[in-house]
């Protein structure tokens, strides 16, 4: 197992997967900095690390896995490489789980950029403008308990995408559950059974009421665990690709 994560990851350092993990993050602490200098008076730090993690659990982490998972996929799909590595002389389980671990991996180190990033954006806002220094506290640990609690809870979608992707040698598919999964949850926001929606769990990390955080990190690291395990068994199971 060491040693398909450590050829996954090389494989990851020689692709695009690292350009998507730097940029993904980057367009929210764009985003901050330029919408932070059209403010006019001092706002608090909650609000600017509160947004930055709203729209990352929100839109970009679901649309970052998908776009990650279709990347990793192709990896393999593109050069027809299924049929070699299914041949080697090691578990073939192991292939599939070492993805799946570096799938993961790359969508943590996302999160935990992000959170740097937005920190980096609001500091270059206040250098250009003074007067634009946040107030109130800040709680960099509590914002990262979020960021964790926003990565357990997209477990499951990113189970959901990287079964689709590994399964079909088409990117079509995988793209289309994940842009249909983020328009459902954008179009249906407010709606209540959203919390049992994989593309809504993340963020309902961000909901006031215990109830639907406490659900929603439930279902979407459980079920997103037992989702991944059985991608690996029904994946490593198949004899064509």
């Amino acid at each position: 197992m060491l040693t398909a994560l450590i050829v996954e990851a090389r494989k990851l350092n020689r692709s695009l997967a690292l350009l998507l993990a730097v940029a993904a993050p980057c367009l929210i602490g764009v985003f901050i900095f330029f919408n932070m200098l059209r403010g006019k008076a001092p706002m608090a730090w909650e609000m600017w690390l509160g947004s930055s993690a709203g729209i990352w659990a929100f839109f970009m982490l679901p649309m970052s896995v998908t776009a990650l998972t279709a990347l990793i996929a192709h990896m393999e799909h593109g050069p027809k490489a299924w049929d070699h590595l299914r041949a080697l002389p090691r578990p073939r389980w192991t292939i599939y789980a070492a993805k799946a671990v570096c799938v993961l991996a790359v969508v943590g180190a996302m999160s935990l950029l992000n959170l740097v990033v937005t920190y980096a954006a609001v500091r270059g806002a206040v250098a250009v403008k003074p007067v634009l220094e946040p107030t109130g506290a800040l709680d960099l640990s509590q914002h990262l308990l979020t960021m964790g609690r926003i990565w357990l809870a997209a477990i499951l979608l990113t189970a959901i995408q990287f079964w689709t992707a590994m399964r079909f040698s088409s990117f079509v598919p995988a793209l289309a559950i994940g842009i249909g999964g983020t328009f459902f949850s954008v179009v249906a926001t407010s709606a209540k059974q959203g919390v049992f929606f994989p593309w809504q769990m993340p963020i309902n990390m961000l909901a006031t009421e215990p109830w639907r955080v406490n659900t929603a990190l439930g279902l979407g690291a459980g079920l997103g665990a037992l989702a991944l395990l059985a991608a690996v068994a029904h994946l490593s199971a198949r004899e064509v690709r």
